[in-house]
Order: structure tokens, then C-alpha cells, then sequence
């Protein structure tokens, strides 16, 4: 087994919960897993304790709560009943308590005015910090996929979280990725409190990887990075990010991006990426 590395997560969202997977993680160094109440079908949990077995123990482990089942769909709920009852099954599912449990996308059920949005908000990070407290999770996060309608809500009266997961990379869009530094900057959290997600905007495949060239966001170097490993590493710092969940089931994948962490990305020309991002956002709201 490498040493292990903190800087990348196994996200678990589009896995096939395959015991191979998670013991090529571990040979990788990759000690951190992440998962939702709602994944595969509302039974990631119950899925992932019988296929990681005796390998569970080796990973820290993040989960989230917020989407629940409802006729044959999801629903999604800051109600504190409903999201403490989603915690208390996370725990009989896995067969131990989660490192880390993240408040999953609050954003989506925030009501009108924002004295009422903060008030719901608060609740439920409350909730969450009771959990800790209680000993149903080790520590509690928000993860967030559009954090523009937090930041106006994000003061001294609510929760503070251990941990903020927003997206991270090049298409990520300027309003969120100033939103997600804002509510990092409100929430006073350090770079290692910060995870990034979705770096490849959702899909590496996607033909956008052909036209865009990331590799020049970073600094030179004795090899040069596929566009892949350019873009992966460039996301540490869109917004600044200590670790990034990826989700594959390739151990080809994951050693790509293992070796793409040597690399380091060029900040000035990140700087001026970010400049352009905006003042071509500017020009759209002309």
C-alpha cells in the first residue's frame, strides 16, 4: 500500500460498488471515501458496508443527508426530524458512525424571504452539529452544487461547518466559484476545510477536454501533464481546495491523478483565467 494522501477522495456516485475498486484505492494511497444517503437507490450505504466489509475500517469515510425517497423518486428536505432519522439509518447501514456528514445541496429547499431561508438553514446545521454531538458522526459539512443563495445567508447565527465541499475547476463558472470563496471567507474555514468536486465539470470524457487546453495552467515542468492531469490539478485552486472528490471505478483513472499531484499550477496565469472569466460574465449581463 502507498503512503497514503490526503488530496484525493473516492467519490462514490456513479460507482458500481465493486470490492476490486476499493482495494485498488487503498494500494493507491487513497484513504478517504465519499457517499449520500440517496446513491444507487437510496442503498449506497447498506451496498457499501457488504461489499467493503473487513476494508471499511481502512477508510475515513463521508457521507451526506438531504435527499430522501418518495414515490418512486427523490425528494429534497431540511427538515430536522426527517434529516435525523437519515442519519441514525446511516449509521445501522454502515455498521459504524461516519467520519463526516455533509448537509446535501441546502440550497435546494430554501424558501422566501431570506429571514426564513436562514432560519430553515439554521435548523438544519443544527441538526447536524447535535449529531456530532450525540456521536452519530464525527463531524458535519455542508456540500453544496450552487452556492450563490447561501452566501447572503451565512453570518455569525448559523452552525459553522467543519467542512465546505462546492464545485472546483475551469468550468466551473466565475458566480459560483466567487460565491464558494465567499462563503469560505464568511465561514473563515482553512484550504483543508475546503473540498472541491465534479473537477472535470462532470465528465472527463466530454469533447470540451479536445478543445480546451489546460496544460497551460501549469508551471513548467521536466514531463508534461496530460490535459486531464492539467485540469485536475488547476481545480486545487479554483476555488482553493485541499482535497478533490473524484468518482471512478478505474484504477488507471486514479493513478493518473495520483501522478498529476506533482505537477503544480501556475497561479498567475489561473489569475488571469479568472479575470477573463468575469469580464466575459460581465459583458453577458450587458
Amino acid at each position: 500500500m502507498r503512503e497514503p494522501d490526503p488530496r484525493i477522495v473516492l467519490g462514490l456516485h456513479r460507482s458500481r460498488y465493486k470490492r476490486r475498486a476499493l482495494t485498488s484505492a487503498l494500494d493507491l494511497g487513497i484513504t478517504t471515501i465519499d457517499t449520500s444517503f440517496n446513491y444507487r437507490g437510496f442503498t449506497a450505504h447498506a451496498t457499501l458496508a457488504d461489499v467493503a466489509g473487513d476494508l471499511l475500517p481502512h477508510f475515513t469515510l463521508s457521507t451526506k443527508v438531504g435527499f430522501f425517497p418518495a414515490a418512486g423518486q427523490a425528494e429534497h428536505s431540511l427538515h430536522p426530524a426527517r434529516l435525523r432519522v437519515a442519519m441514525e439509518q446511516t449509521n445501522r447501514d454502515l455498521g459504524r458512525v461516519p467520519d463526516l456528514v455533509f448537509l446535501h445541496n441546502p440550497e435546494r429547499s430554501l424558501p422566501s424571504p431570506a429571514a426564513e431561508a436562514r432560519d430553515t438553514l439554521g435548523r438544519a446545521c443544527a441538526t447536524l452539529a447535535t449529531a456530532v454531538e450525540e456521536g452519530l458522526c464525527g463531524a458535519w459539512g455542508i456540500s453544496t452544487w450552487d452556492p450563490r443563495p447561501l452566501t447572503g445567508l451565512a453570518d455569525a447565527t448559523l452552525p459553522r461547518p467543519a467542512v465546505l465541499m462546492v464545485r472546483a475547476g475551469l468550468l466551473g463558472g466565475i458566480s459560483v466559484l466567487e460565491a464558494s470563496e465567499a462563503l469560505v471567507a464568511q465561514w473563515d474555514l482553512a484550504p483543508d476545510q475546503v473540498w472541491g468536486m465534479s473537477p472535470f465539470g462532470g465528465d472527463a470524457a466530454d469533447p470540451v477536454w479536445g478543445r480546451l487546453d489546460p496544460r497551460v495552467f501549469i508551471e513548467d515542468a521536466d514531463d508534461a501533464p496530460s490535459a486531464l492531469q492539467a485540469a485536475f490539478r488547476a481545480a486545487f485552486l479554483l476555488p482553493e481546495v485541499g482535497r478533490i472528490a473524484v468518482g471512478t471505478d478505474n484504477p488507471t483513472h486514479l493513478q493518473e491523478l495520483i501522478d498529476a499531484l506533482r505537477y503544480e499550477p501556475d497561479s498567475d496565469r489561473l489569475r488571469t483565467y479568472r479575470q477573463m472569466l468575469r469580464e466575459r460574465a460581465g459583458r453577458q449581463a450587458d
